[in-house]
Order: structure tokens, then sequence, then C-alpha cells
């Protein structure tokens, strides 16, 4: 009896100690602004195994060359940090899933990435569309994500777990703009933007605002939609306006179609000028036409192969090895965003989401393959951008625009 009534004591104070317990861990959770259902979808914490990375990208549909491109980048820096020993003596893994250029799969598939795979860290999107689509999710489960290229302002404002190691849109306008103003010495401009893209439509405003500040006049803005193929109308009222120069600030896509058709239905010969969306082996494909280039195209871009850096150079070799081609700049973006993820990692002392976090906001004069790179308050990459010209169908460096 005396044995039972202790056993019964004994249990008393167990179930009394649980409770105790479980409140404190209640009262933590909510001090910490995280709860159960965070704690149960937040990356696994242990010193085994692969750790593992997600990444999101177009690598089907029209834009398919920026997720490929993209991938290959990521793969080359994941090869390169297992080949030195990995993480902590951990291999990285990476995930990836095709998200189709769709926003509504870009944030499907980070959700699984997060549910399922239980990754650690997110790569991608390049696009800004679907990067807009994919931070809420992972500024929600606290998971960081770094994208490669998306330039528009909105993505990194989503949330303190959201970062980027490329320029934004308003200093990539403002570099086009100043370009254009300084150095082709344009006065007029004209600017044809796509209403379907959150990219476009920021690098245009940006232009427009900045072009107008140097003393330069707008004289024309005209729109089309992504997926459009006929473009006479509008190219026949800018032509009409006489502008000195033509902002496009669009993906290859329909830049591609825009200048085959602005060249030789309308012959305007005036220069056109883009963004980093014109990064991509079918542009100089499509302004190939019957053996020859069209030429006096200029777009703002994140490094450029003529410049001959100890980075760019040993980061051009290793890829054209790994994937028998050349790396454009998406790939060096690709490139670079795992590496600052993989650097950002081996400085935390605990491998978490957070710590992660915590380590990429600290990232500063770190020298990658697009340049020096500095995290600043607001999660952007400030680094300086690249203009390349488009002659005899190769991009040929012009000049480097520092912010």
């Amino acid at each position: 009896m005396h044995m039972i009534t202790c056993s019964l004591r004994l249990a008393i104070k167990l179930r009394i100690a649980l409770c105790f317990f479980s409140c404190f861990l209640l009262t933590q959770c909510k001090k910490n602004n995280t709860s159960f259902e965070t704690i149960e979808h937040a990356a696994p914490i242990d010193n085994k195994g692969d750790i593992v990375v997600g990444e999101i990208g177009s690598l089907t549909g029209s834009e398919a060359t920026f997720g490929i491109s993209t991938r290959d980048g990521i793969e080359l820096a994941r090869q390169k940090i297992n080949e030195t020993g990995g993480i902590f003596g951990r291999l990285v893994q990476v995930v990836v899933y095709d998200d189709q250029g769709k926003p509504e799969e870009a944030a499907s598939t980070i959700t699984k990435l997060i549910t399922q795979d239980k990754v650690i860290a997110v790569l991608g999107e390049v696009a800004s569309s679907r990067s807009l689509a994919a931070a809420p999710i992972a500024q929600n489960r606290k998971i960081p994500m770094i994208t490669p290229s998306s330039t528009n302002p909105k993505v990194t404002e989503i949330g303190d777990y959201i970062f980027r190691v490329c320029f934004i849109d308003p200093f990539q306008g403002t570099v086009m703009a100043r370009f254009a103003y300084e150095h082709l010495h344009a006065k007029t401009a004209a600017v044809f933007r796509d209403t379907k893209s959150d990219y476009s439509i920021g690098l245009a405003n940006y232009f427009v605002e900045a072009f107008s500040k140097l003393g330069g006049k707008i004289v024309k803005d005209e729109a089309y939609a992504g997926g459009d193929v006929h473009f006479k109308s509008q190219l026949t009222a800018i032509k009409n306006a006489a502008p000195d120069v033509v902002f496009v600030p669009g993906y290859y896509t329909e830049v591609g179609l825009i200048a085959r058709q602005a060249r030789q239905a309308l012959n305007m010969t005036m220069p056109f000028l883009g963004g980093d969306g014109w990064d991509s082996p079918k542009l100089l494909d499509m302004l190939t036409v019957g053996g020859k280039s069209l030429d006096n195209f200029y777009f703002s871009n994140h490094y450029s192969q003529e410049l001959g850096t100890k980075e760019v150079k040993e980061f051009v070799t290793d890829f054209e090895k790994t994937f028998h081609y050349k790396p454009d700049g998406l790939a060096a973006m690709g490139y670079d965003a795992a590496m600052v993820l993989f650097y950002a990692m081996k400085q935390t002392k605990v491998l978490t989401p957070q710590s992660i976090r915590d380590e990429l906001a600290k990232v500063k004069d770190l020298k990658m393959v697009t340049g020096t790179i500095s995290i600043d308050a607001k999660r952007n990459a400030s680094k300086p951008a690249v203009v390349l010209k488009i002659e005899n169908s190769q991009h040929r460096y012009v000049t480097t625009m520092s912010p």
C-alpha cells in the first residue's frame, strides 16, 4: 500500500512538473513571436547528414534560359563547396524545383521545399514577379531566401529573411539614364515597357525619373504585354516622336522581336537600351538576320567576362569545363548567390535558419564574380553595374557604373 502511495505521489509530481514545463515553453514561444506551427516546419537542427538547400527557377517556359543558367551557376558553387569539405564537414545538397515561369508555381514550389524537403535556406527566384510570390512564404516560415537577380525593390521589403545579391531597379534605371545622357549625349528618349512585368515597369519608372532629373525629355512612353509578337503600331508612334534613344526594359523573349521589327520594318537606327533582362544567348541569335548582326544596342548587367579579375577568370574556366558553354550574367549571379549563402553558413556557431539570416545581414566587402558585395540595412547588395554593347553578335564591355 505504501509503495502504491509513493508511486502515485511521484506520478502527480511528474505531471505537475510537465505542466510547468509546457507553460514555460508556450511563454517562450510567445516572447519570440514563434509558434508551434513554425517550430514544426522549420529546418531540422542537427549535426549529421547533408545540409539541404532549396532552389526555385524557371527551367521550362519562355524564360527558361534564365533558370537554366542560374541553376548551373548554383550547381558549380555546390560542387566547389563540397570539394573543399562542405560546411562543418557536411556536404551541401540542393533540391531544385521548376516553377515554369509562373508566380503561382513559385509559391507552390517554395512551400514544398520548406514543408516537405525541410530546407534550411532557399535560392531563387530570378524574376521579380515570381520572387514577390515566393518571398512572403519564406518570410512567414522564417527561412532565409536569397534571390540572385530579382531587381524590383519590393522583393526585400517583404521582410528580414529576404535578401538579394544583385543591384536594384532604382540603381539600374539610373545607370542607363546616366549612360544615355552622359555617354551617348541623348537629350530625348522614348520608353517601351511591358505592363505584365513588375521588373519592366519598375525599371521604366526609374529611368524616366532619372533621365528627367538630368535634363533629358521623355517624348514617348508606349506599352506592350509579355507574350506579344507584333509591335509595329507602338514602334511607329515612337519613331514619329524621333527620340535620341529608346529604352526597352523587358526580357529577351520580346526584346529580340521588338529590335528586329524596329530595325527591319521601320528602319529605326537610334540606340536601343535595356537592363539585365536582355542577357541571353537567344537574344544574340535573334539579332542576327541573314548572317548580319543588328547593332547599336546597350544594356546594364552584373558582370563582363572582359573585366578579367581573378574571380571572373576562375569562374569562366570552371563553368565552361563543367557545362561546356559560356556563362552569362545569370549564371554568375546564381554562383554568387550560392557562395554568399555558403559563406554565411560558415560564419554561424549553430546552423539554423535564424543564424544564417543573421550572418547574411553582416556580409561586407565579399569579393565575388560579379563584384565586391556588401549587404546593406535593407538586405540589398551594394555593388557596381557594367554597361555592355551588342556588337557583331557579341557582348562588348563599355563601362562600369558605381553606386
